[in-house]
């Protein structure tokens, strides 16, 4: 009788440990852990925006990239784009500072909302070093089709026309998507049908056949329901008003193979 009684008061004083507030509260961490690692997913206690940075500058040397005391990008080149950085929502002060050095080449305010990507863009010269800050798009375009945003940041190259030429076909075959496009300016997002492309330029009024031709691009498969962004640059380093861009992926839909 004694040894169980004995039983019985060392399960009633293990119990009334595990009911202290302390371990109850142990309990339920395990157990919300669990809870969580079953279901396999971990929901954010708030959505951040998402920021990538361009260097479209031809003769700026490499750039580092700050928001406020907090580094984005180290040594960017010309013609790189980072991936996209997550980013508490708020209004911050974006810095470019030469490469390793606290020399400040260009500042600029921006505010990025929440579930939102964005493109700090760096552009123009180095004399005249400018930040664009643009909105992306991060939903797909209508079924069938793709989204395409071109952004002049040549400086020497003027006024362009762009063309898309479907695989097989010729120049002369089709109309410009958009023409004039002068230094600064940006389309907006234009829905094509999604194709096989090459992207061709021309100086702008420039009829289609002649031997004035800014920049021609290799075929390009566009995955219907993408987006992208399309810098126009200068030639880095030359005196020539020779085009190149730089693509940037916007938003894919899922599976798309590029």
């Amino acid at each position: 009788m004694l040894q169980l009684n004995m039983r019985r008061t060392s399960r009633q004083s293990a119990f009334a440990r595990l009911c202290r507030p302390t371990v109850r509260l142990a309990i339920l961490a395990v157990a919300a852990t669990l809870t969580l690692t079953g279901c396999q997913a971990v929901i954010s206690s708030a959505p951040e925006a998402q920021v990538r940075v361009i260097h479209a500058t031809p003769d700026t040397p490499g750039l580092d990239i700050y928001q406020g005391p907090n580094a984005l990008a180290f040594n960017l080149d010309f013609g790189a784009v980072t991936s996209y950085i997550p980013l508490t929502p708020g209004t911050y002060t974006i810095n470019a500072d030469t490469a390793g050095s606290k020399q400040v080449l260009s500042s600029a305010k921006a505010t990025f909302a929440a579930s939102t990507q964005y493109t700090v863009l760096l552009g123009n010269s180095t004399a005249n070093l400018q930040q664009l800050t643009l909105t992306d798009q991060n939903q797909p375009a209508p079924a069938g089709q793709i989204a395409l945003r071109f952004v002049n940041q040549a400086t020497r190259a003027g006024a362009i026309d762009v063309y898309l030429v479907p695989a097989g076909q010729r120049l002369t075959s089709v109309s410009p998507l958009v023409t004039g496009i002068a230094f600064g300016t940006n389309t907006g997002y234009i829905n094509v049908p999604a194709s096989i492309y090459s992207l061709i330029m021309l100086p702008a009024t420039t009829v289609p056949g002649g031997a004035a031709v800014s920049y021609t691009g290799p075929q390009i498969t566009y995955p219907a329901g993408s987006a992208r962004t399309i810098i126009l640059i200068d030639q880095p380093l030359t005196s020539s008003p020779g085009l190149k861009v730089i693509t940037a992926e916007d938003f894919d839909p899922p599976g798309a193979v590029n």
